[in-house]
């Protein structure tokens, strides 16, 4: 593209109003906060019953944790509550709003992140880009739109990036008032590390193009030592840095689902997003600096290969993406953008009363689980208390639940826990391997078993000598020896 073109483009390029830039905004985060306050698969994940009974013994205790005190298969390892804030706010949530406030504080944080995406996106974009690129954004969203620390991390994502993206607009290093953001970040959850990932690249980008690079260096250097300062102020010091790193390297993650490559076989948002970005790049020339280009394609490589990186994608990619596409999009005079002009202030305002009415709703209306896929309520209560004190064979995704019930589950979600060793063990009694299961029930001395109904090691219970199902349904069956059946 020449320069009298780019010239071109950016005199006709007409961006959002401010009354209109904070419309779309609003109207983004409402319907964000809409989708997650009433999304009914938010509370389908194991995790978020042990966040919440983390976060109230934390609360109990006044103190940060340190060893495990749920497990009985490794009660009282070392184990470090890394996402310890988010946890906090999770069980205070819980506390004093039951499943509804802990729903709200979710919905708070994905309207947060759309509002955010939409206003920082609009500095660059025309009205119709802005409103496609949060659009295709959150639809990346929706399969991790779940009550976990994950999504309380992403508004801070968010805010970190569009700062280091709009410094390098300018010209300039972030400023070091950027820092507190990460001080609550690396205590919420371990995605700060592409924060701090993110610096860097960004830093080595101003270092490449800027011809001042002595004053670069310095102004950019400053702020990257203040931000690994910012990421050690966490209870675990170093150790709460390189966490994340040693998480990744557990072999045994591919195991879990949200650690496994995406499943392309059905349709899903993320190819879509891929789909009309190659159409939108090849069919307007559009030319991007090698260095977006590179940390674009890495981010893209970490959610094919991680199903659980794709929302890190959709924050991340069309911030930085926006300024680069910006210079190959023309005048928008479209209707739409000309009535949106008009009702820009009655749009904020119902924005803001949408979000009020469905709060309300929430409350007046409030959640109650039932049985589920990770919630295997029934089936537990049809154990005798005296029997769920007793070690039990459990499938992972109820380990969450088993804690949050006050019984010690033989394995639950946390992967720094239990090691390659254990959790290889695990993946020979689901698959099932019938010695393992076998060595595992006399090694643990183990009494009764809770397992997925659809879980092959089922029919391994059922054909063991000296244990007979007690209780089955849809979601989960519970074995227990003879000599302990009520």
């Amino acid at each position: 593209m020449t320069a009298d073109v780019e010239r071109t483009i950016e005199t006709h390029r007409v961006l959002p109003r401010a009354d209109e830039r904070l419309a779309v905004s609003l109207l983004a985060a409402a319907l964000a906060f809409a989708a997650a306050a009433f999304a009914p698969q938010i509370l389908n994940d194991g995790d978020t019953f042990f966040h919440i009974a983390a976060g109230t013994r934390m609360l109990a205790e006044h103190a940060v944790l340190y060893r495990d005190p749920f497990s009985y298969t490794f009660a009282g390892a070392p184990w470090e509550a890394h996402e310890w804030l988010a946890e906090i706010a999770m069980a205070a949530a819980f506390l004093s709003g039951s499943w509804s406030g802990l729903v709200l504080l979710f919905a708070v944080a994905a309207g947060a992140t759309a509002g955010l995406l939409a206003y920082h996106l609009g500095r660059w974009l025309s009205f119709r880009a802005q409103t496609l690129g949060i659009v295709l954004a959150l639809s990346c969203m929706t399969a991790s739109l779940l009550a976990r620390p994950h999504l309380l991390a992403l508004p801070l994502l968010e805010i970190w990036t569009a700062e280091l993206v709009i410094a390098r607009s300018r010209k300039r290093a972030p400023s070091l008032a950027l820092l507190p953001v990460m001080v609550i970040w690396v205590n919420v959850h371990g995605s700060f590390l592409l924060g701090l990932a993110l610096a860097a690249a960004l830093a080595l980008e101003a270092l490449v193009t800027e011809q001042d690079r002595v004053a670069t260096m310095r102004s950019w250097g400053l702020f990257g030592a203040g931000a690994v300062l910012a990421a050690l102020c966490n209870p675990h010091f170093i150790q709460g840095v390189l966490f994340p790193l040693t998480l990744i390297g557990t072999s045994s993650l591919g195991n879990i689902g949200e650690w496994q490559p995406i499943d392309f076989s059905k349709p899903q948002p993320l190819e879509f997003v891929v789909l009309a970005a190659i159409y939108f790049v090849s069919t307007r020339g559009v030319k991007i600096p090698a260095s977006r280009v590179a940390i674009v394609l890495g981010l893209l490589y970490m959610a094919f290969q991680h199903e659980r990186h794709q929302i890190l994608f959709a924050v991340v990619a069309p911030l930085l993406l926006a300024e680069p596409l910006s210079r190959n999009l023309l005048q928008d005079r479209s209707p739409a953008r000309e009535r949106l002009l008009r009702f820009a202030a009655p749009l904020s305002m119902g924005a803001v009363v949408l979000a009020v009415l469905l709060t309300i709703g929430r409350i007046i209306f409030p959640l109650s689980r039932v049985d589920g896929p990770v919630a295997p309520i029934t089936a537990l209560q049809h154990v005798p208390l005296s029997v769920r004190a007793q070690p039990v064979l459990n499938d992972y995704s109820f380990g969450g639940y088993l804690i949050f019930m006050g019984t010690r589950p033989f394995i639950d979600s946390r992967v720094e826990l239990y090691g390659d060793g254990f959790l290889r063990n695990y993946a020979r009694i689901i698959r099932p391997d019938i010695s393992a299961v076998t060595e595992t029930i006399g090694t643990h001395n183990i009494r009764w078993t809770i397992l997925a109904a659809r879980s092959p090691t089922v029919a391994v219970m059922d054909s063991l000598a000296g244990w007979h199902r007690l209780y089955s349904d849809q979601y989960a069956v519970v074995h227990i020896r003879d000599k302990y059946a009520p």
